[in-house]
């Protein structure tokens, strides 16, 4: 068992199946020591999702909440991708999008649910440049979607 997978057992984490591409594109993308991990949104293990606009549908909780789901299919894509999440030698960057009706301002808040999983699974290697915009619209009426850049160890 890696570093990385006893981390999640205490956290009593699961990662789900990774989610499939909805569209034409991969779910990461290595370049040298970087992967790119596209969009993800808040896709359920049974396959539907989390919807609603924050915070008229969807709670400023809630969105936390499926925010920090985010992440886990986040993670799920990038084991998949490196086969070993103990490749990561940290989370860069992270773009964190909020379906947010045009008076709501907490969209940090929200995609803190995305960001204290990566520094709870990684530490302070999971602690990124961030950016967290409210967006008139995601796919599916999602309330968050997020994408990241990792630095991956060399081998």
């Amino acid at each position: 068992m890696t570093d990385i997978e006893k981390r999640l057992e205490e956290l009593s984490i699961t990662l789900p199946a990774p989610p499939s591409a909805l569209g034409t594109y991969v779910g990461a993308v290595t370049t040298g020591n970087l992967v790119f991990i596209s969009g993800h949104g808040t896709a359920k293990p049974d396959g539907s999702y989390v919807a609603g606009k924050v915070p008229t549908e969807c709670s400023e909780e809630e969105a936390y909440q499926a925010a920090r789901l985010v992440g886990l299919n986040v993670l799920a894509t990038l084991k998949n991708h490196l086969g070993d999440l103990d490749r990561v030698q940290r989370v860069v960057k992270v773009l964190g999008m909020v379906n947010a009706e045009p008076t709501f301002v907490n969209h940090p808040g929200v995609i803190n649910g995305f960001s204290d999983l990566m520094v709870e699974v990684f530490g302070e290697a999971g602690r990124a440049a961030r950016s967290a915009v409210g967006m008139g619209s995601l796919p599916m009426n999602i309330p968050v979607e997020v994408e990241m850049i990792v630095e991956i160890k060399k081998t």
